[in-house]
């Protein structure tokens, strides 16, 4: 089998990396039959973005932390694993941010897609949904929107709903809402497009993130979300570890 071993710079990674090439070989990604990402969530993250175009599918093997979207690591029987392991298929949000300067930025998120607060003053936000205004004014921190695969990390940490794998919806969360007291949010269709008008943007900036892997787009105008239906990551799971296990399982921890 053919695999491309991509490593985070940790040394518990690059250790892994050293190990596994020199047992298993390794090739470039764009001639790989599977990608092994060796690192915590964060360069998963980072390995699904870098490697949109390639059609190989990517097993994670954990050496950080959390490790969600990773499998256990293990040196041993890597090939008998890779082929029994399950695909997991997941389409990324779009994000379409336009800044005060009149410049659009375009990217991919596969977690959320968030909104911050750039000042000390609380933002000041517009919600409209498929062109519908659904709320006037929103006094938050911030707010954003995650898919079923991203609901466990940043928007659970903000309070939102944990989000079964394949239920067509996204989560849109409030991050400490101040008015309207205590709004925990909505529960969209996966198609819904969410469009953010910052309000009194000159006094209460907003910047905004995709997966929170690259640099912010500072002092947004408006920013509008959808589901990217033609991008297809394609995640390898040992069996009985995919996500609709993980994601049940996080919520009896």
């Amino acid at each position: 089998m053919r695999i491309a071993f991509l490593a985070s710079q940790t040394s518990s990674a690059q250790s892994a990396f050293d190990v596994l090439t020199k047992r298993y070989g390794n090739v470039e990604p764009n001639t790989a039959e599977v990608i092994v990402a060796l690192g915590g969530d964060g360069f998963m993250l980072h390995t699904l973005h870098a490697t949109v175009d390639v059609p190989a599918p990517v097993y994670g093997m954990n050496r950080g932390t959390i490790g969600f979207l990773m499998n256990t690591y293990n040196e041993s029987e890597l090939i008998k694993r890779l082929q029994a392991a399950e695909q997991e298929i997941i389409n990324p949000l779009t994000m379409r941010a336009m800044d005060r300067n009149g410049k659009l930025h375009q990217a991919l998120a596969i977690n959320e897609v968030s909104l911050l607060r750039a000042g000390p003053q609380a933002a000041k936000l517009k919600i409209s949904i498929d062109g519908r205004q659904r709320l006037a004014e929103l006094v938050c921190d911030g707010a954003l929107v995650a898919t079923p695969a991203g609901s466990t990390a940043y928007n659970y940490s903000a309070h939102g709903p944990i989000v079964p794998i394949g239920s067509d919806v996204l989560a849109l969360t409030p991050i400490a809402a101040f008015r309207p007291r205590r709004w925990r949010g909505a529960l969209l269709p996966s198609g819904a497009n969410v469009r953010f008008d910052v309000l009194e943007a000159d006094k209460r900036p907003v910047n905004a993130d995709a997966d929170s892997i690259s640099k912010s787009i500072a002092d947004i105008d408006w920013v509008e979300i959808s589901t990217e239906t033609k991008v297809r990551h394609k995640i390898l799971f040992d069996p009985g570890h995919g996500l609709e296990e993980r994601l049940i399982s996080e919520q009896f921890s």
